[in-house]
Parts: C-alpha cells; structure tokens; sequence
C-alpha cells in the first residue's frame, strides 16, 4: 500500500518530510511492493500485499512520521504567536488553519468592531495564540487577542511607562465601563475613568475614537488597564494655569457653557468653571437660563468676584452692556406709543419686552375699557406682538407701566352725548349686590341702579326683591361720571315722582287722614298717600285734654301738617293741631246763636264740657 495524502492530512509539509527520509520512501515503495498475480490471475497487472511485522523500514518511517508531527505542533506552542488563514466564518467562531494536523477555533466575538461586524474574512491572515485543551470535535483553541496583546506589548510597555497618550477605538460597552481597542490589543477603560464627570449613557460612546492613558499592564494575564479622565485632568490643570494668569475681577474672558440649573449656568473658562447667576444674565427678567444660553454657547463674561482660596469665580454677563434703565425715561416718555413682545401672562396682567432688558406691565385694568375681562389670556398670548402705550415711568424701580386700551376710543368720553341724563334706556340685567342692581345698556358699558332708585312707594331691602339676573329693563339715566366710568340708572324715575304730586296738592294746614306704619321713641311715621311718608313728633300726638295719646301700628287718625319740605321729601305732622283747629271752629259755630239768644259766657263753656263728655 503506497502512503496516501490522506495519511497526513494534508500537511503543507509533506514534501519536506519526503525529502528528510529520502530514500525511505523509495524502500518503503520497493518493500511493500511484491508482484503476485491478480485474484483474476490476468497477467501484467501488480499486486501489493501488506508488510510483515518483521518489515523494520515501515516501522521507522512510521514512527519518523508521528515524531515529526508531534515536533510541528510543539513548535505551535501557547507562548508564541503564530500566522493563520481564516479558512471560513460560523455564527459563533473563526476556523483557522494553523498549519497542523487539526484547525484553530477562536471566538467570533475577538474579531468584532464596534459595529459588531467581523474584521476578517475567508482567506485572511491572521495572528493567533494557541490556547490550552481543545475541542470535542478536536479543534485546537486559539485566541486573536492574546495574540494582538503580544505583538503590541512593547509599544503598550513603553506607552505606560512613558505615560505618553494612545489612540483607543471604542468597542463596546462592559460590566463596569468600556472595552477599546488600543494598537491592536483590547483593553478596559473604567466608567469612572471616562470623562471627569460620570457619564450617564456610556452605550453612546460606541466606536468613538479617543485618547487614553495606560494606567495599568499586567503582561502574565494579558490585562490592560487605560483612563482617559488622567488625561484630562492633565490637560485641564494645564489650561487652569493659563486661565488664572489672566483672572481677575473685572476682566472680560471667553468662556462655553457647560451646564444648566435653575438658578443659573456653569460656564468652563479654561480649565475652571464659573457661576454665571441668572439675575446676572440679563438686564430684564428670565424665568430660566435657557432663555438665553445653551449647553456648548460660547460667551463672553466679566469677573465679578473671584475667590482665590475656594476657587470660585462670579460671572456677569448683562454688565457687558450698560445699563438700559438708566435713561429709560428719556427713551420712553408718558404718552409714547411704543411696540413689544409679550414674555409673560399673570392674574393681574401681562409683562411686554420692549427691548433687551426693558420691560413694562400692562396691568389688566389698561387693557380694555370694558370690566369684563376675566384673565388677560383672553387678550394677549406669550410671544404676541403688542403696541401699547406708555403712562408712567419709574427708572428707580425699574417700572414702566403700559396701556393698551388708550390705543382705542373710550366709549365713556361719549357717552353723554350717546345718552344725555334723564333718557330712557333699555338693557339686561348683569349683576345683582347688595346696594344695588348693574345693568348692561352695551357692550362694555354698564349703569348702576341703586336700591333706592327702584321703587317710590316701596320700601326695597335688596334689588332682588324688584329684579332678577338676566332680566331686559328699561330705565333712566340720572349721571355720568366718565373719568370714574360710572353711569347711575333709575327704574323708579319711570313714574310719576308721588313726593312731586303729594306737594303739589297739599299745604301747611291742611287736615289729612293718615295710617301708623311704625313707631320710634321721638314719635310716629305715618303714611298719608301712596309712598309718602309723615312725621307726628311725640310732643304732637296730643288729645284735646293736652294728655299724649299712644299710637300704634295700622291705627288710623285725622293729621294737621304743620311743616313740608320738598327737597328733603318731609312732612311734619300734628294731631294736637287738629283738635285746636275744631275747637276753633266749634267756637266759631256758636258765636251765631249766642248773639241772636243772648246767652251766656257760662251757657256756652256748659255746652262745651257736655259736648266733650259725650265723647
């Protein structure tokens, strides 16, 4: 039997074995081949047998064989990084020839970038370290990274203990930080060693490029150990130095904004941060930083303050420019019309940017001239664009109140000629109070009935005794009042004034009968018409006795009035007056049969104590 290239599975040194046992294999061809007649006993064909035991030559060759493969594959040792071709890809492993009898397994995942796409293909070379055991299918483990790590560690050696920077690849993320690919080899940079501060999403950070530090190597176990925050405290210890050369309150420096809070904005100056206080960015009002700067602006700021032993600095940036109030009154005079920008809404009003760091208040009671508004969000909107107009000016406090309703008619500089005092008008009913009832006569306008101009006969507590909201009424205008925008209304005034009747009809003198509607301590009010009332002082509610008589609620009695004021709608009452007043007629009365009988003085005093006496 000739020896097959099966027998030694294909090794690329086969020839150099031949070569090495020559003129073995011509024995070994000369011995095994013995020429006996087929089976078929055709002639001219040869036949092999198998060797005897006793064959020596064979036996050398074979044990020159396993010799020299065993010798091949000591030399492919685990300390000694070796060349492979990648001869095909799994989803899992690399398959390597070697150059051994068995092929090379190593991870799919040392040969990944950081896009997780393999570095290598069918074909490729590749170094690699062969590791210890194999497969169960007989695979020799091998391993790229050690082997990477080998090639480099002499750079990696000399990059650590010169502390000198190295370009890192970001592969991936880890337990506890990042892997990076460092001049071939793969190393671990800690998450606390990232950035000077921690950085939150360090899954962002794949196949980013970035200089790093050597910190630690550990050639026995292949680890490699690198910081990228060394170097940059390095550098930023550097750029502090250069910063405080220059720093001093007062001095004007470039600086990016590094980070935003509530109160204000951290802007790097060069290797130190200073605070940059919101009440510090801008000559108006900001609700928050952003308002004006983001993460990254580059901005000029001026030193306010530096504390060398704490190393904090103050920052100002409205004091690059002067002040705006300082001549605001001038700029903006009582009675301008000016233009803005609305920057905020409140109850009581809206805020309007007149320029960077001038602001105004247009309160809500300048806004319209009607009284209805509920909320200026009604009218304007953050970001509107205004026109306004200026009605006071105080640079001290840094005030500027505005008026948008003087931009449009007032309607109450008309009203007297639109509606005159005593004219009818109509309207509904908008409000009811205790004092009174608001009538709505037009849009934005409305007139107020007091509750004692609703009725003249009757007494009225509250207006919803007469009225009620909502309800269309007519009544009378009785004032204007427009600098205060008030406009008085009567409902009583359409009918006739009883007061006006009652004096027109009656006198001082005149007997009258009359009804107790109430009594006080000084005396009793009486009603003697329809909604007009009269006084009987006490010291009047006398009898013909001259003895006080008691009055009471719903009592009826004959009354004399004694005084009558119109202007002040009184009348004086008197019931000892009306007894007076028959006396004298009784008197009157008798004269004419006391001259025509002849009586006397004593007759008739007898007939007027009968004529009492009888009553």
């Amino acid at each position: 039997m000739t020896l097959s290239e099966d027998t030694i599975h294909d090794s690329p040194s086969t020839s150099a074995v031949a070569t090495e046992i020559e003129p073995t294999a011509a024995e070994i061809a000369g011995s095994e081949a013995t020429q006996s007649p087929s089976a078929g006993g055709s002639s001219g064909q040869t036949s092999y047998s198998a060797p005897s035991a006793d064959d020596k030559p064979v036996e050398d060759f074979a044990a020159a064989l396993e010799n020299f493969t065993t010798e091949t594959e000591e030399s492919v040792g685990e300390d000694r990084v070796i060349k492979g071709t990648v001869l095909k890809l799994t989803p899992t492993h690399v398959v390597v020839d070697i150059g051994t009898k068995s092929e090379g397994l190593l991870p799919l995942s040392e040969v990944l970038d950081h896009e997780g796409k393999a570095k290598v293909k069918a074909g490729d070379e590749i170094d690699v370290m062969r590791e210890k055991g194999q497969t169960e299918e007989g695979y020799v483990n091998l391993s790229h990274q050690k082997a990477a790590r080998l090639h480099a560690w002499d750079e990696i050696e000399k990059a650590h203990h010169e502390k000198s920077p190295v370009k890192a690849v970001v592969i991936e993320r880890t337990k506890g930080g990042l892997t990076v690919d460092v001049l071939g080899a793969r190393a671990f940079l800690p998450g606390s060693q990232v950035d000077l501060r921690p950085v939150r999403n360090l899954d962002a950070m794949k196949g980013q490029s970035l200089e790093v530090t050597i910190i630690k190597v550990n050639k026995k176990r292949g680890n490699i150990v690198v910081s990228r925050k060394e170097l940059l405290e390095g550098e930023q210890n550097e750029k502090r130095s250069k910063t405080l050369e220059h720093l001093e309150e007062g001095s004007v420096l470039t600086g990016v904004v590094k980070n935003l809070t509530e109160y204000g904005a951290f802007v790097d100056l060069g290797g130190l941060d200073g605070l940059l206080h919101i009440t510090d960015m801008s000559w108006g009002r900001l609700t928050h930083p952003r308002d004006l700067v983001n993460v990254g602006d580059q901005i000029q700021v001026k030193v306010l303050k530096y504390d060398k032993e704490k190393q904090r600095v103050s920052l100002g940036f409205k004091q690059l420019t002067p002040d705006p109030w300082l001549d605001a009154d001038q700029r903006y005079p009582v009675g301008a019309h000016v233009s803005g920008r609305v920057i905020s809404v409140t109850d009581y009003g809206a805020f309007v940017e007149l320029e960077q760091g001038i602001e105004g208040l247009v309160h809500v009671s300048e806004m319209t001239w009607s009284k209805r508004m509920k909320h200026p969000s009604k009218l304007v909107n953050v970001g509107d664009q205004v026109e306004c107009v200026v009605l006071n000016v105080n640079p001290g406090e840094r005030r500027i109140s505005l008026g948008m309703r003087q931009l449009a008619e007032n309607p109450w500089d008309a009203l007297h000629d639109k509606y005159p005092v005593g004219m009818t008008v109509e309207g509904r009913v908008r409000n009811l109070t205790d004092f009174g009832a608001f009538i709505e006569i037009e849009d934005g306008i409305d007139g107020l009935v007091h509750v004692s101009n609703l009725s003249w006969t009757k007494r009225v507590k509250h207006p919803s005794e007469v009225l009620k909201k909502g309800d269309r009424v007519k009544a009378v205008v009785l004032a204007i009042e427009p600098d205060k925008r008030r406009l008085s209304l009567g409902v009583k005034q359409l009918q006739p004034d009883v007061w006006e009747t009652f004096f027109s009809a009656h006198h001082i003198g005149d007997v009258v009968r009359g009804k107790v509607l109430r009594v006080a301590a000084f005396g009793a009010f009486v009603e003697i018409a329809e909604g007009v009332e009269g006084l009987c002082h006490k010291s009047e509610a006398v009898d013909g006795n001259g003895q006080p008589m008691h009055l009471e609620p719903g009592m009826e009695h004959d009354f004399k009035i004694i005084k009558m004021s119109p202007e002040e709608k009184k009348v004086g009452l008197s019931i000892r007056a009306v007894g007076e007043e028959a006396s004298r007629s009784e008197v009157e009365a008798y004269k004419q049969p006391v001259s025509s009988t002849s009586s006397t003085i004593g007759e008739l005093i007898n007939w007027k104590r009968a004529s009492n006496e009888g009553n």
